[in-house]
């Protein structure tokens, strides 16, 4: 016979942890700023095959 689950209960009050929403936050801004200035995107990564990727990445969004 199963035994139900006892889960405790949620404060009213309970807030997130910083990082919850830090995270998604600092990922849609670096995103952001990729798609305003593209260029950046070549000077910063030191692998070509990862700026041939980003670069057909914005050709396949500017379609």
């Amino acid at each position: 016979m199963p035994v139900p689950a006892h889960t405790r209960p949620h404060p009213a009050g309970a807030r997130p942890p910083w990082w919850a929403l830090a995270l998604p936050i600092l990922a849609f801004v670096a995103l952001l700023l990729l798609i305003i200035n593209p260029s950046d995107a070549h000077a910063a990564s030191g692998d070509p095959a990862l700026a041939q990727i980003l670069e057909r990445a914005m050709q396949l969004v500017g379609h």
